[in-house]
């Protein structure tokens, strides 16, 4: 039986390419010297896209499919597909949400504890002989007790509220709605408002072309200069200019990032910031999630050409 021909935009590894590669005839778009020749020559073939969630698939790429069935996006974040693209030739899309839900919220927190509490400097201070040579470590910031505001409050957004309840904070969270899942946290329906209860607010939502720099000056100066962002979403969900502007006046006092914009060459200037927290886009990254995503990528593809249900579907 013929396998079905796959356009594979982005390497994964061992463990995911080598079942991809037993049931599906890949071709490796990421190894392609002129990508859009490649594309010329492949594309009557591709019946399915398999990528990233920072990779997508444009609407140059979709339509040089012609034959295109399916996209299916390893990570839960599909800002990067064009959606109307797929929309106009019927195309079906699939990406892995929630087996990835609970380490990114993890990961949330850990950013949010070793942020406020100074670790990796405080590591530092104790390897370069700081400790020694000039005594205890400045003061940080306590966590538990304080206030927190969980924008979007998804999948993501849940799992982190839930984790943030075990420190005794106050805990708000903004949505398009009131939701029936969250009657223990205080509703605010305004992101601005939510910024003015937080000391710690954490950005959980999908991206999408509504959310585009949600988390914008206005919002960026409620939080102030006792207040942390940690965002685990999108870098598109925040303003990122804005940002660094009250990093480096003061007017925010510290953020945690596991996302930016046109990573990994991310902005030089964050790498002149003492107070903030950055980490290579990895909330997902465990070998258990990783295996997970993979699998689920796999499933999606074989789900529909085999006729099946699709197992996540977004389109």
């Amino acid at each position: 039986m013929t396998k079905p021909d796959i356009l594979q935009v982005g390497p994964y590894p061992e463990w995911d390419q080598v079942p991809l590669e037993e049931s599906f005839t890949l071709h490796r778009y990421f190894e392609a010297g002129d990508p859009d020749a490649y594309l010329n020559s492949v594309g009557e073939r591709i019946r399915g896209i398999a990528t990233r969630g920072e990779l997508g698939a444009s609407r140059a790429m979709i339509e040089a499919c012609p034959n295109l069935e399916v996209v299916s996006v390893y990570g839960v974040g599909f800002d990067a597909v064009d959606l109307e693209a797929c929309k106009d030739h019927g195309i079906r899309v699939t990406n892995t949400p929630d087996v990835l839900t609970n380490d990114v919220a993890d990961l949330g927190i850990a950013m949010m504890l070793a942020q406020s509490r100074g670790m990796v400097g405080a590591e530092t201070w104790v390897r370069d002989g700081s400790w020694q040579a000039k005594g205890l470590y400045p003061l940080k910031r306590r966590v538990w007790g304080r206030k927190a505001g969980v924008l979007g409050l998804g999948r993501i957004g849940f799992e982190v509220a839930k984790r943030l309840a075990g420190f005794d904070l106050d805990i708000a969270y903004s949505d398009i709605s009131e939701k029936d899942y969250g009657q223990d946290w205080t509703f605010i329906a305004d992101p601005v408002e939510l910024a003015e209860h937080a000391d710690f607010l954490f950005v959980t939502l999908a991206a999408s072309t509504q959310t585009r720099q949600i988390v914008n000056r206005q919002v960026i100066d409620a939080v102030g200069p006792d207040g942390m962002i940690i965002n685990i979403s999108r870098a598109s969900n925040i303003d990122e200019a804005a940002l660094l502007d009250a990093l480096e006046s003061k007017r925010l006092g510290a953020a945690a990032l596991d996302v930016f914009e046109g990573e990994p060459a991310l902005n030089p200037r964050f790498l002149e910031l003492d107070n903030v927290l950055l980490q290579p886009h990895h909330a997902s990254g465990t070998i258990e999630t990783r295996k997970a995503m993979g699998r689920l990528v796999r499933d999606n593809l074989s789900a529909h050409f085999a006729g099946r249900d699709l197992l996540t579907p977004v389109l």
